[in-house]
């Protein structure tokens, strides 16, 4: 669960970058590879905010990222707890 606590540090910090446009009540989780994924969202213009864990060397530990659709990630494995 290390990762959720992960992605959650990337949402506060997305809300924190974006605090006009974060108009949802739902968070999914979803594995991903975060150098992958910060290259797609960067070449389609997509915003999105990184988390770096201070205690692993400010290694990008998660990201978060609205998909109103939900089409973009259709494909990736969901997180359960």
């Amino acid at each position: 669960m290390y990762g959720c606590v992960q992605g959650g540090h990337a949402v506060a910090q997305y809300m924190l970058e974006n605090p006009l446009e974060w108009k949802n009540e739902f968070l999914i989780y979803l594995y991903a590879d975060t150098e992958k994924w910060r290259t797609i969202l960067h070449e389609r213009g997509i915003k999105y905010s990184v988390f770096r864990e201070p205690d692993l060397n400010n290694t990008i530990t998660a990201i978060a990222v609205r998909d109103d659709s939900g089409e973009m990630f259709k494909n990736l494995k969901l997180v359960k707890g």
